[in-house]
């Protein structure tokens, strides 16, 4: 195509990383499973002690399979670089350890995911960081949560529970400004409906396990980095701390990308209807989703994204937690499982609402629903006889 004309997000899953020529001319990279990389010269051998981010070194540091699968991300991502983790969670967890030591102050969104709450919690504060949770609708008001140790600034956005949107841009400015770096987990969003990067975020993370992998059947995580600079930071310190990815995973998350945008838009569009339909029930009291008109985070969701995933809440009004065992046991299609992403819808009930210390959040039963890639009206009839066994318990 014309080298003046920037390809879209379609284009991009479809091409990026694809080099058949560097493997005799097949269309998808060979699954390089190695622990050893052998070397002709000392000069070789030692460079990748001096400059663990460049180049094959060993299997743990990197493959032609993962660099394929990075480079893709990176194209998608708009950055200089990405580098795969053992998960999600891996991704989040090397990232923080890489930029804050003992003494720093980290300021997390209370929405965040639950694993990595409990990490920073649990481990940073344990390692002597200073851990704060901020309200995610805090907006230009954070500045006042600045301190003089403060060095990183975690945003997710929307959170993979509440659903409350971010102004990435503003927190953004306001911490670049003070020199703090700013991650976030992009993990609902994807490159293909949010590019943090564009905003000035220093880490775009992404749980490659969910819709990039998108199959339910790979543990993966991504980093993209928007410089050389923070690039190799962020390189040097997963090879430091030994995290990496296994070889047919990485290959099933490139194999997911290339479908990627297909399958968010329909995701999306599927779990929009949905959260439109349920909003009208009479046994819910509330719909949390981003994209919905009359959302508390619609205004900024419509400024910043482009499209949205097929994951949501739904705060049921007051039911026993027997009549809401009742409902989702007896789903046929919603099935009950944690992660989310994959082709098949899911459902789990919050009969404990997440954990939260900015500031209280709702009560009430929160249902979070994955939107998969079934036929709606199907679905809509999985719920209706859901409610009928929640009205019936």
């Amino acid at each position: 195509m014309s080298k003046s004309k920037k390809p879209g997000p379609f284009t991009l899953a479809a091409h990026a990383g694809f080099d058949p020529a560097s493997h005799h001319g097949t269309v998808n990279p060979p699954v390089y499973h190695t622990s050893t990389v052998v070397f002709p010269t000392v000069e070789l051998l030692e460079r990748g002690e001096i400059k663990p981010f460049e180049g094959m070194r060993y299997g743990r540091v990197g493959t032609p399979t993962s660099k394929a699968f990075e480079d893709a991300v990176t194209a998608l991502e708009g950055g200089y670089g990405a580098v795969v983790a053992s998960s999600g969670l891996g991704a989040c967890c090397a990232a923080l350890l890489t930029w804050l030591n003992a003494g720093d102050h980290l300021l997390i969104a209370d929405s965040v995911y639950g694993p990595t709450r409990a990490f920073a919690s649990r481990v940073l504060t344990g390692f002597g960081v200073q851990v704060e949770y901020y309200d995610p609708q805090i907006g230009a008001d954070i500045k006042a949560l600045f301190r003089p140790n403060t060095r990183v600034v975690y945003l997710e956005s929307p959170g993979s529970w509440s659903f409350e949107v971010q102004d990435v841009p503003t927190i953004t400015e306001l911490a670049k400004a003070q020199g703090i770096a700013v991650m976030i987990d992009n993990s609902w969003a994807t490159p293909v409906y949010f590019k943090p990067l564009v905003h000035g975020v220093d880490l775009s993370i992404q749980a490659a396990t969910k819709y990039i992998g998108g199959h339910s059947d790979a543990m993966l995580g991504v980093t993209t980095a928007p410089d050389r600079e923070i690039y190799e930071k962020l390189k040097t310190g997963h090879v430091t701390m030994g995290q990496s990815a296994g070889a047919d995973d990485i290959y099933y998350g490139l194999r997911g990308l290339r479908t990627l945008p297909l399958r968010l838009e329909r995701h999306g569009q599927t779990g929009l209807a949905l959260a439109d339909w349920l909003a009208a029930r009479p046994e819910v009291q509330r719909v949390l989703h981003p994209a919905l008109p009359g959302d508390p985070g619609y205004a900024l969701w419509k400024r910043d994204f482009s499209g949205c995933s097929g994951l949501f809440g739904v705060l049921l009004k007051p039911y026993s937690r027997a009549a809401v065992t009742a409902m989702v046991e007896g789903m046929t299609l919603f099935k009950m499982g944690w992660s989310w992403g994959g082709f098949e819808s899911l459902i789990v009930p919050g009969f404990h609402l997440p954990t939260r210390s900015a500031r209280t959040w709702g009560e009430g039963v929160l249902l979070r629903l994955h939107a998969g890639l079934e036929d709606i009206d199907d679905l809509k009839a999985d719920l209706v006889e859901a409610f009928a066994r929640l009205a019936a318990a």
